[in-house]
């Protein structure tokens, strides 16, 4: 399921974050494909500036607190660094949904990687966001990540 394909279970009735947190789906999904080519500043941009926003990264890092959280964005970033043909990753929603100012997906990341210049893999991430409604709308506030068993 991708963010477009979540409206049913992303909001309730009378709250209307639907339009919003489709749009800050949408962004995050873009911004794992310019992260997964060396761009980290699109998924920087997805995360509120908070000091109680976390990690616990695929790779090992766990984190807490934006300026930790995007440094280690910005070393994840320089780890996909270096391949000219930019890379189509795919996220894939099994669960969105939303309560109040609070909102989760559960789903994966998928797609073709090539990290420290090494030959092109694919790489599979399971991944648990979840968002917190902000005034400058929906922002990331966690990030759990894993890969998942054979």
């Amino acid at each position: 399921m991708t963010a477009t394909e979540t409206t049913a279970e992303s909001g309730n009735a009378g709250d209307e974050p639907v339009p919003a947190l489709l749009h800050a789906l949408r962004r995050t999904e873009a911004a794992v494909a310019a992260m997964r080519s060396g761009d980290p500043e699109p998924y920087i941009a997805c995360w509120a500036e908070s000091e109680d926003a976390t990690l616990f990264g695929a790779w090992g890092p766990i984190e807490k607190g934006s300026q930790a959280l995007f440094d280690t964005f910005r070393w994840v970033g320089c780890r996909y660094a270096g391949d000219p043909m930019p890379v189509k990753a795919t996220v894939e929603h099994t669960l969105a949904a939303s309560s109040g100012d609070l909102a989760y997906t559960v789903g994966f990341e998928r797609g073709p990687v090539r990290v420290d210049r090494e030959r092109e893999d694919e790489m599979v991430i399971r991944v648990t966001h979840i968002y917190r409604r902000t005034d400058r709308g929906w922002k990331l506030i966690h990030r759990h990540a894993d890969f998942p068993p054979p």
